[in-house]
């Protein structure tokens, strides 16, 4: 790993001027379909055999199993852990991940395992963005209207329409839009949990101030013992008991991933529990875009939104907000009666009732004034880079790093260290968290738990980036301050390794 890191690493990681024609010539990466009505289709048509082997293993498609027990087999059959099955498939497609990390820039001296709190441009996104300033300033730009023809660029690559995807200015103001945007009632019911962001938690507080509204919280468990079965029942159950309270239940609001522990909160299935109590429904998806290669047309939720600048690599300043505005058979329930919060348009025209939108919702967000413009330009090219790379295979790279090391923590550390799930398909995410302390009370102290991600990054060569959050723990006496780890692109298997060697050394030192 060393050898990498002084030698091809840095090769990795210079200045390469045209690498994006490059990139988009690479028959590995440029390769993509376009149905007839030029919406991207995420296919792995053009994957090895070893790679498609590998979507079946981390459970996608219709016959979907647990990773836990197909590796088990795997075990039994050829000799090998489930973390070597894991890392012999990572180090397969080493060269065509190679090829993707020469697009960063990173510096060399650090291991950025922290993309969940902020993400790195691709060069072709920085060198656009610095253009496209350059421009502003020379030719003195405004920065009015709705950019109507970039989110057209982007909108594909989610699966809705350009008139239900919003450029905002992070996860935190997509929050705010949606719930805030909400016609509320005096006693109306918002259903979230006890592990949500503040993005999410501060609208709720002035709704529930401004408008009068309740707030419910499901406690959520942790761990590799829960099942998707297990949270879609705890939130059909506080609503069914609050319909038999009297209670008028309007809302669910959750976090996919949660960004404490990781947990994909999975939005197919809680769907299926808005749909049949006819609720709205507010997805915190801050980790989403750029991890995860979901089509929110099909899954139907009314709004979504998430971050451009963490795991999408765009500017700072950037988010994309998912609003519902046509009726499909994802979801056959009425439009929520929403308003913008600010702007500088606005169309009072009803909503559709059908499947044709009767007037551009988005634009009612992203038009407020005079916007920067170039910063939305650099993540409309950090989408069609994404594209380009195909976001299905981007995301079984994230979560088989992430597969990877909760291996490797379970093989020293065993499995009840986890806080994120492994073993449902359902519900697993780019985000891993963990206990790391030899005694697992440590994990309480909180100071302890800061002092563990500080010595992280100054104490190893290079240092690794990494973060902790606090969070409940049904039971126990005080809250949990688990370490959060991020694999995304320019990490590998080495990386892992390396982190995990790090983290266990350290971890023994503070016992």
């Amino acid at each position: 790993m060393q050898e990498k890191r002084q030698g091809k690493w840095l090769q990795v990681f210079s200045i390469n001027p045209g690498r994006v024609s490059e990139m988009n010539s690479n028959p590995m990466i440029g390769e993509s379909n376009v149905a007839s009505d030029g919406r991207a289709l995420q296919s792995d048509e053009s994957w090895t055999f070893k790679r498609r082997a590998f979507l079946r293993m981390l459970g996608y498609g219709a016959s979907a199993v647990a990773l836990g027990p197909l590796m088990a087999a795997s075990r039994s059959a050829i000799g090998q852990s489930a973390a070597g099955n894991l890392r012999a498939e990572l180090v397969h497609d080493a060269d065509f991940w190679t090829s993707v990390q020469k697009m960063f820039v990173l510096n060399t001296d650090r291991t950025f395992m922290n993309i969940g709190t902020a993400g790195s441009m691709p060069e072709a996104v920085l060198s656009l963005f610095a253009e496209e300033n350059f421009a502003k300033a020379r030719d003195s730009l405004n920065g009015y209207g709705d950019r109507a023809d970039l989110r057209a660029l982007v909108a594909p690559g989610f699966g809705v329409d350009s008139d239900e995807l919003a450029f905002s200015y992070n996860t935190s103001s997509g929050m705010c839009h949606s719930i805030l945007g909400i016609k509320w009632k005096p006693g109306d019911v918002i259903v979230t949990t006890n592990h949500e962001h503040f993005g999410g938690d501060v609208p709720l507080a002035i709704a529930a101030d401004r408008y009068g509204v309740e707030v419910s919280r499901v406690a959520l468990p942790v761990g590799n013992n829960q099942t998707a079965a297990t949270y879609v029942s705890l939130f059909d159950e506080r609503i069914r008991q609050l319909k038999r309270q009297g209670k008028r239940v309007r809302a669910m609001m959750w976090s996919s991933p949660t960004y404490k522990t990781g947990t994909m909160l999975p939005i197919a299935d809680l769907m299926e529990v808005v749909k049949a109590h006819e609720l709205i429904s507010i997805v915190d998806g801050a980790h989403l875009p750029g991890m995860m290669a979901y089509d929110y047309g099909a899954l139907g939720c009314d709004f979504m939104s998430g971050a451009g600048h963490k795991w999408q690599c765009g500017p700072g300043s950037t988010g994309i907000l998912i609003m519902r505005n046509k009726i499909r058979a994802s979801n056959p329930l009425p439009l929520p009666e929403w308003y913008p919060v600010h702007g500088t348009a606005y169309n009072n025209t009803p909503r559709t009732t059908n499947g044709t939108a009767t007037w551009d919702v988005a634009a009612s967000v992203t038009n407020c004034g005079s916007t920067h413009v170039p910063m939305y330009k650099a993540l409309v090219k950090a989408c069609e880079l994404w594209d380009s790379i195909g976001r299905k295979k981007i995301e079984t790279y994230d979560l088989a790093l992430s597969a990877y090391l909760k291996e490797r923590i379970v093989e020293l550390w065993g499995v009840d260290a986890l806080y994120s799930p492994k073993d449902d398909p359902k519900l697993v995410s780019a985000l891993t968290s963990f206990n790391p302390f030899q005694n697992p009370a440590d994990v309480m102290n909180r100071e302890k738990s800061n002092q563990f991600v500080s010595l992280m990054l100054s104490d190893y060569s290079p240092g690794f980036a990494i973060r902790n959050a606090g969070f409940d723990v049904i039971g126990a006496p005080a809250q949990h301050y688990g370490v959060r780890v991020s694999t995304h692109l320019w990490a590998d298997a080495d990386d892992v390794d390396r982190l995990v060697d790090a983290m266990w050394q350290l971890s023994k030192k503070m016992a």
